[in-house]
């Protein structure tokens, strides 16, 4: 997800894709150990988006 995606969303909205980026990223983690994942580096851009995310609304309720 892009930056300028992640800004135009509401705080609201945000905040729920973070969430529900992160059951995303424990769902894969527990995944991938039971069976590897074919394309492992799919953790790692999740890990991204989410800190992409948690700081853009930093920035966001820091305006507010």
């Amino acid at each position: 997800m892009k930056a300028q995606e992640i800004r135009e969303m509401a705080v609201k909205d945000l905040r729920e894709r973070i969430e529900a980026e992160r059951q995303n990223l424990n769902s894969m983690r527990m995944n991938h150990v039971i069976s590897p994942l074919e394309d492992t580096s799919k953790i790692k851009k999740t890990k991204t988006d989410i800190a992409r995310m948690m700081t853009i609304l930093a920035e966001k309720e820091k305006q507010n």
